[in-house]
């Protein structure tokens, strides 16, 4: 059976929709009455005697794909597009849906590649990601696990929550104490609870009692053990009547019923309907899905932090990486994972549920799609699962895929690993060692333990990357940047494991940061260092400075250096000449025994006394501070010019 659309029961413009519509054709008021096949008929007939509006085109288009006529959607859709600059995301969405069915996903990557200053950069990326798990059958879930639940009618059943050891879930089977709802014919909806049983199937459904009694709409429930309270969904009423808007809109509050049965509103206005909560005992966020202004397309999923399931701030809308120019619903939190349905046209169908791994406070993994079996061509949405018995994971949906009993079956499911393909996430800033500042435009790199390239990320202008790609066991994490030098490292076990529990900023050197001119040399910068009189000795004072040699070298182990020991002009010419190819020798082996090749050290050189910087020559007498600065060990970089 077909779906009318999830959404269908939600934007509710009832018993006053035609005095709403007054002044609009009739094509208009049968699109707003969900009458897709009468807004199809009327619209092509208006269309012989006058053109039609971009809005009826868009309302024509959007009835075909209602009625799964994809390629008259499509074809509709590319029409208005070529001739219409003001063509909204959401729509766009559509028209690359309707592509999707009639000519295929290589047709809708081509026009995204082509097209994509339209979308974010999430939203591109999210898209190739999943199309490329779709390529590679990455993402098909365990079809053979799924199960039509027993109690399902033939009306609507979906939006399941656990309560306790039973199910709560939505319904439009009839209840003599319910009137019918004009646009769909079923009864308003209300909560029901069933039993469970050893198999996980849904038994002995009956009316919910732990809410009051309400004529209208009221569903989505979420049912949290932290406060011992069910939050959902009903229609705006005042004094047993339903309340509208200006426009003739009755929309949906979100509330919560204690223990007692005790309602009380939480989030309502009257021309804004909210859906599916979910209470995160953990952060005390509220999640839940609506349709505001800022939305990024059509229903968002956004949160509010709480007391105690109170409201204690302005709804934040989960951005980019999640809401995209389709419409998301349904939230649910599972161990760190965040599930959520999405008609977003890279997936299988219509609805179909995602899973994104919530990396720090509002920044989320890219969202994969469960794939074939949990998801179907149809729509598939409000996920919830849990552990069972015998470290397995129970779970419901729900679905109008065919074979079901009704417009929307919940469906359940028993596996042993949770559903999605891991994904390994990297992020953070790419920083100057020297600075700590951040680098934009540097390279970051995924490479596979033969040394391939999986994926590669640029910073942006603040010097923050994101990277993410299928899971590995092993991974090396590369970054560059022209005259920096390179960061590469190579993880497994618990390491990669590790890589994803906060932000992860690598630390690169710039070349020119690590060099200066000096006696018209380039020599890498050190602070000034004396050896003891008369010594070569390497003290822990000097080892401090020729670690510095050793990272730079490191870091750019193309370097050709040249060691130079100067001396002062007193003593013997040939003792300090002895002296100071000592110390210079002495450098060397420090630098080769910790770490630093012999090919990189091409020369050490004693100069003695021969290249003073000053007149204090032998017999002139002179300040301590004049002999110091002829006393002075150098590390030449012979290739500077040549090592980019």
């Amino acid at each position: 059976m077909k779906l009318k659309q999830y959404i269908f029961f939600f934007c509710l413009l009832v018993s006053g929709i035609s005095l709403s519509q007054k002044g609009q054709s009739k094509g208009d008021v049968l699109f707003f009455e969900y009458q897709y096949q009468g807004a199809i008929r009327e619209y092509l007939k208006e269309m012989k005697s006058q053109p039609l509006s971009t809005q009826q085109y868009l309302n024509l288009a959007e009835s075909f794909m209602k009625l799964s006529n994809y390629e008259r959607a499509a074809d509709t859709y590319l029409e208005i597009y070529s001739k219409d600059s003001v063509f909204s995301v959401y729509h766009l969405n559509k028209m690359l849906q309707a592509m999707s069915f009639t000519k295929g996903t290589d047709s809708v990557r081509t026009f995204l590649n082509v097209n994509q200053s339209i979308f974010t950069p999430e939203l591109v990326e999210n898209a190739n990601f999943n199309f490329e798990l779709r390529l590679n059958g990455d993402n098909s879930s365990d079809a053979s696990a799924v199960f039509n639940v027993n109690d399902n009618s033939p009306q609507a059943d979906f939006a399941p929550s656990f309560y306790r050891d039973q199910l709560l879930f939505t319904s439009a089977r009839s209840l003599n104490t319910k009137r019918k709802y004009e646009p769909s014919g079923e009864s308003f909806l209300d909560i029901f609870v069933a039993r469970l049983n050893v198999k996980g199937d849904i038994v002995a459904t009956r009316p919910f009692n732990g809410i009051p009694d309400f004529e209208f709409h009221q569903g989505t429930p979420y049912f949290s053990e932290a406060l011992d309270a069910v939050f959902y969904i009903r229609s705006n009423e005042e004094n047993g009547d339903l309340v509208f808007d200006d426009k003739g809109k009755n929309s949906l509050a979100l509330g919560s019923s204690d223990r007692n049965g005790n309602f009380r509103f939480l989030l309502k206005d009257l021309s804004t309907s909210f859906y599916y909560p979910f209470y995160d005992a953990e952060s005390g966020k509220l999640y839940f899905a609506a349709n505001f202004e800022d939305s990024l397309g059509g229903t968002d999923i956004y949160y509010v932090y709480t007391n105690n399931g109170l409201i204690m701030s302005s709804p934040i809308n989960l951005g980019p990486r999640i809401n995209t120019p389709g419409n998301e619903i349904a939230p649910y939190i599972f161990e760190g994972s965040l599930y959520f349905a999405s008609d977003v046209f890279y997936g299988l169908g219509g609805m179909d549920t995602y899973k994104s791994e919530i990396l720090e406070d509002n920044i989320y993994s890219i969202p994969v799609n469960l794939g074939k079996g949990l998801n179907s061509e149809e729509d598939d949405f409000g996920f919830i699962i849990n552990n069972y018995q015998d470290n397995s994971l129970i779970g419901y949906f729900s679905s109008n895929r065919p074979g079901g009993k009704g417009s929307d079956d919940i469906y359940g499911f028993i596996i042993k690993d949770k559903p999605g393909i891991k994904t390994f996430t990297l992020n953070g800033s790419v920083l100057n060692i020297t600075t700590n500042d951040k680098i934009p435009d540097a390279e970051v790199r995924l490479l596979d333990e033969e040394g391939n390239v999986i994926k590669q990320a640029v910073t942006n202008s603040e010097g923050i990357y994101r990277i993410e790609v299928p899971w590995r066991e092993n991974i090396t994490v590369q970054a560059t940047k022209g005259r920096h030098s390179i960061f590469s490292n190579a993880y497994t076990g618990e390491a990669l494991e590790q890589l994803q529990t906060m932000a992860f900023n690598i630390g690169i050197a710039r070349v020119d940061d690590l060099v200066e001119e000096t006696e018209g040399q380039t020599v890498l910068k050190m602070n000034k260092f004396y050896f003891d009189k008369g010594q070569s000795k390497i003290t822990e004072a000097i080892a401090i400075e020729l670690e510095k040699v050793v990272d730079a070298v490191s870091r750019f182990p193309q370097m050709q250096l040249r060691i130079e020991s100067h001396t002062d002009s007193r003593g013997g010419g040939a003792s300090n000449f002895r002296l100071s190819q000592s110390r210079a020798d002495a450098i060397k082996e420090y630098l080769e025994t910790h770490g630093v090749s012999t090919s990189n050290i091409l020369y050490s050189i004693g100069y003695g006394e021969d290249k003073l910087l000053n007149d204090c020559t032998d017999g002139v007498f002179c300040l301590e501070t004049f002999h110091k600065k002829n006393e002075r060990q150098l590390i030449v970089v012979l290739n500077y010019d040549l090592l980019f």
